[in-house]
């Protein structure tokens, strides 16, 4: 199984930002697609944002269009989440995965690996 590490997470107030991080323990990113998703308390994983392998198709949810930047940094082994205008709807459990690809929906079980997630808490 590939492992995959989140990072940047914490607390933020509403209309904040935080850069979550996404990278690989003992394999490259660049072969997959990139998939972000976040799960809040007591709902279903939802699809955020997604890269295809070399980064020129990008998907996002509606609820994030605007103000969530996904991007890969294929030399430095690593996909990111830039995350502006947080609200507290924000909040949840954010998670990135390997996927075959990058279409919308973002679905959950078109994504293979996982990481174990960072919180993002968005209060004030």
């Amino acid at each position: 199984q590939l492992q995959l590490v989140e990072s940047g997470g914490g607390l933020v107030q509403p209309g904040g930002s935080l850069r979550l991080s996404c990278t690989a323990s003992g394999f490259r990113l660049d072969y997959y697609a990139i998939g972000w998703f976040r799960q809040a308390p007591g709902k279903e994983r939802e699809g955020v944002s997604c890269i295809t392998i070399g980064g020129s198709s990008i998907r996002s949810a509606d609820s994030v269009k605007g103000r969530f930047a996904i991007s890969r940094d294929n030399a430095r082994n690593t996909v990111y989440l830039q995350m502006n205008s947080l609200k507290p709807e924000d909040t949840a459990v954010y998670y990135c995965a390997t996927g075959r690809g990058c279409r919308s929906p973002i679905v959950a079980a078109s994504y293979d690996s996982w990481g174990q997630g960072t919180q993002v808490t968005v209060s004030s």
